[in-house]
């Protein structure tokens, strides 16, 4: 019951009895248990027609929460996510100056005192997405920030909550699947640009982390220019000719110290008829369509979807990256090719899918057995 409510929030009583195959009265005890339990209120719902009146699901106002926070390039953003799937942002600070681990990680344990403030004993889990590679619970190496073997464990010390560590590109395809633009596809290819690319391969809403939890670095994949050389230390990465830092490159600018807003910038600047400029998008849009390709024909996927910067990119030179895109696939694959959708989420996939991860986590059998001993 508290799966469908996330599911679809809003949903009426009437509606999961339906679902779930419950007879009214076994629907309206177990939501009896849940308002107990403080997980679960009621709300009548809007009336439609003739019939028995029914009610709306909703997260109880006393219920438990997971704590969401989110590290960027840039900034990072602080949420509170509760049981029917909403997630509400608290505050979102840029980085200080040098920005290094510790100060970074400091200003964001302050940010979670501040979430937990006043509601210590509902926050059950704090969920955490990070641009980078995780591998237990640490951050592997972030070559655009110079992070790198970062362990979060303090982070949470001392809540009583525990820290789950997510890729960013992976939750944003967690996201996708489970409330976006890929919700019913046995196998997705979620992409999100940034500072780089990233993404994940998920099969019936899991997504495939690899034998370490590195999985999804789509843009350390050699699709690239091999006379480059990445930042990762590979040679001719896919991120070397879609980033900002290929844009830069192309119009001999110096290399950005914000590699989404000089994006951004670069873009803008295509629209308002910058001829250098444009040039320079089309040429990572053909180089991220072809990339793709490559990627459709290497898993098949029953969508594709793309978040962060990928959507404006693909926007700013739409055909010229749908003919890199067709001119990339297998032969039997352009008769019907994978469709390439943009992320419902857009730039909050990360946050939601930790959100779904924390949610995920709070409510497991083990975790309401605890919450249940609180409120017996």
């Amino acid at each position: 019951m508290l799966a469908e409510v996330r599911r679809t929030p809003g949903v009426t009583r009437a509606e999961i009895a339906r679902r779930l195959r419950l007879s009214s009265g076994l629907a309206t005890e177990l939501c009896a248990r849940l308002r107990e339990l403080r997980l679960l209120t009621e709300e009548p719902a809007p009336a439609r027609g003739r019939g028995r009146p029914t009610t709306v699901l909703r997260a109880h106002p006393e219920g438990p929460l997971v704590a969401v926070l989110e590290l960027r390039q840039e900034d990072w953003r602080s949420a509170v996510a509760s049981l029917d799937g909403a997630v509400r942002l608290v505050e979102t600070v840029r980085h200080g100056p040098g920005h290094g681990p510790a100060d970074v990680l400091a200003a964001m344990r302050s940010g979670l005192d501040r979430v937990r403030r006043g509601r210590e004993r509902r926050v059950r889990a704090v969920s955490l997405s990070v641009p980078a590679p995780v591998r237990g619970g640490r951050l592997v190496e972030n070559s655009t920030l110079r992070w790198r073997a970062v362990d979060f464990a303090d982070l949470a010390a001392g809540t009583g909550a525990p820290l789950l560590v997510g890729n960013d590109a992976i939750l944003a395809g967690v996201a996708e699947t489970r409330t976006g633009a890929a919700v019913g596809a046995a196998v997705a290819v979620h992409l999100i640009l940034e500072a780089g690319i990233g993404g994940a391969l998920i099969l019936d809403g899991r997504p495939m982390e690899g034998a370490h939890g590195t999985a999804g670095e789509f843009g350390h994949m050699p699709f690239g220019d091999r006379s480059l050389r990445c930042l990762c230390g590979a040679r001719g990465c896919w991120d070397v000719v879609v980033d900002g830092n290929a844009l830069a490159r192309s119009l001999g600018d110096p290399t950005p110290s914000d590699v989404r807003t000089y994006t951004e910038t670069v873009l803008a600047r295509a629209a308002s008829g910058d001829v250098r400029a444009g040039r320079a998008v089309r040429d990572a849009a053909v180089a991220l369509a072809s990339g793709l390709a490559g990627l459709a024909n290497a898993h098949d996927p029953d969508v594709i979807t793309l978040g962060g910067l990928a959507a404006p990119l693909r926007a700013a030179a739409r055909d010229a990256f749908d003919a890199a895109y067709l001119d990339g696939l297998m032969s039997f694959h352009r008769a019907a090719p994978p469709p390439v959708l943009d992320a419902a989420h857009a730039d909050d996939g990360s946050l939601h899918g930790a959100a779904a991860v924390g949610l995920d986590h709070i409510t497991t059998e083990s975790a309401l057995a605890t919450w249940s001993d609180l409120h017996p």
